[in-house]
């Protein structure tokens, strides 16, 4: 587990990302963090985020978690990041890697759910369990035989059949950071980030309808006081 291509693709004179730090890997831990971000860069997506060795093991979810366990999601598996990154949320800088606005979506521990972590990760079949403020119980991550110059980072990220699983549309039901409970435009905007590209991310907007909208009453049917 190493942050060097993290640093490698970042400025941190023009980033406010977390730069990481070393840290001690304790072996026995079997709660470990875990959190997503629901990133808009050039594209929104969702990075899923597991501690493990002293960093954050992440892959990039293109349409976010799904709790209903007959839907797979693409999961690329992207370089690890710093335990400290954890907690970010912000802007990137436009022209920087990963220019856009994060966002906190979900965090908590992460429980694996076999005895060596290393060996699941090198066989593409790793099982866990949730316990986050959305994503709940158990799930899987499992390597696929992927498309492109690295088919070896193409992973499905699936949920289990247990009783947090459902057909609810989580991304779409629950947009806002746990964090600070913001939207993805509300961040960009105390940040100075590009609020519209930004908006794109966010729920729609639905206008009022008619039959929510209170009737104003023609002047000549008003009752005269005396």
């Amino acid at each position: 587990m190493s942050l060097k291509k993290y640093k490698e693709k970042r400025n941190f004179s023009i980033s406010p990302e977390p730069s990481g730090k070393s840290h001690s890997i304790v072996s026995h831990k079997r709660r470990l963090a875990y959190v997503i971000q629901k990133h808009r860069a050039s594209q929104l997506h969702y990075d899923f985020r597991l501690e493990f060795k002293g960093v954050l093991l992440s892959w990039a979810v293109p349409k976010g978690p799904s709790l209903d366990p007959s839907v797979k999601r693409l999961a690329m598996q992207v370089e690890d990041h710093p335990l400290e990154y954890g907690k970010f949320e912000g802007t990137i800088p436009e022209g920087e890697y990963g220019g856009g606005t994060v966002m906190v979506w979900d965090k908590g521990d992460w429980i694996p759910e076999s005895d060596d972590v290393s060996a699941a990760l090198e066989k593409g079949d790793l099982k866990f369990t949730l316990e986050g403020k959305k994503l709940r119980g158990s799930w899987v991550l499992v390597r696929t035989r992927g498309f492109g110059s690295k088919p070896d980072k193409s992973w499905l990220l699936i949920k289990h059949r247990d009783k947090f699983a459902s057909n609810e549309d989580i991304v779409a039901t629950k947009p806002r950071s746990v964090l600070s409970k913001r939207l993805l435009a509300d961040i960009a905007s105390d940040n100075g980030g590009d609020v519209e590209r930004a908006a794109t991310g966010d729920p729609a907007k639905t206008p009022k309808s008619k039959a929510g909208m209170k009737r104003k009453v023609p002047a000549q049917n008003k009752k005269i006081r005396t």
